[in-house]
């Protein structure tokens, strides 16, 4: 079941933001208290007919079918030009417009202005509507949403203690990501997981680049000594395809 509603985001000056809330199979009849997944793009998580590219992860179907006891919540991306990139940009990146975008401009930057509302508004919204167990909370991300991810982790490990990168666009900010990393205190961090196709050409940026971005930011996380996970997925794609074909087994991997 997927309720749907908007809420204004304050650090982005009020505007409204569409919410996707799926609940898992047998809420309404029971009593139980669920952890929560929150992701990115949920535009894109639950039905084929509202996602971007006609293609959705199918967490609807895999909710109902296994009777996984979670609840996913789903936050639009803002689809306003490259706000996207804004959004789930921790740091300011100057060079990926006219080098990548082929548009001048610098881009990213309000990801800590993003993760904020995350956490000061519609956690404890959730947190207050539904029967969760707001100590139990998980976040889970492809592309600048597995970056995204990654920063919310290493700035609020103690309440995002469970993480999903999937296909992460480092690169956007890859310096000042390892940096980050390497500077934050991530004992409180319970399980991450982490993947990358082996054919994530996206025609901006390479598979190789891909696949060398995240084993760098895999090797730090290590070395910190965070229980790290991280495949690489032989001929998986930059795709909702591909990402709905290995969430089940990552949401497996992450409740246990």
């Amino acid at each position: 079941m997927i309720q749907e509603f908007k809420i204004p985001i304050d650090q982005f000056g009020g505007i409204e933001r569409q919410i996707r809330v799926c609940l898992p199979e047998g809420y309404e009849k029971s009593h139980d208290r669920y952890p929560v997944l929150y992701m990115h793009d949920g535009q894109n998580l639950f039905r084929d007919e509202d996602a971007s590219y006609g293609v959705s992860w199918g967490l609807e179907d895999f909710l109902q079918e296994t009777k996984t006891p979670l609840i996913i919540v789903g936050v639009d991306c803002n689809h306003e030009g490259f706000e996207r990139l804004n959004e789930y940009g921790p740091w300011e990146n100057p060079t990926v417009g006219p080098e990548l975008l082929q548009i001048d401009g610098v881009y990213g930057g309000k990801g800590e202005a993003y993760i904020e509302f995350l956490l000061y508004t519609l956690k404890p919204l959730i947190d207050e509507k539904y029967r969760t167990k707001p100590e139990e909370t998980i976040m889970a991300g492809s592309s600048m949403g597995g970056l995204i991810s990654t920063y919310a982790a290493c700035r609020y490990p103690h309440i995002f203690s469970k993480i999903a990168s999937l296909s992460t666009a480092y690169w956007f900010n890859q310096d000042e990501i390892e940096d980050f990393i390497k500077n934050s205190d991530l004992t409180a961090i319970r399980k991450f997981y982490m993947d990358i196709g082996s054919d994530e050409d996206t025609s901006k940026v390479d598979s190789r680049h891909y696949i060398h971005s995240s084993e760098k930011v895999y090797e730090i996380l290590k070395s910190k000594g965070v229980d790290v996970r991280f495949e690489v997925i032989e001929g998986a794609k930059h795709h909702e395809s591909s990402w709905r074909e290995r969430m089940p087994g990552i949401i497996h991997y992450l409740m246990k």
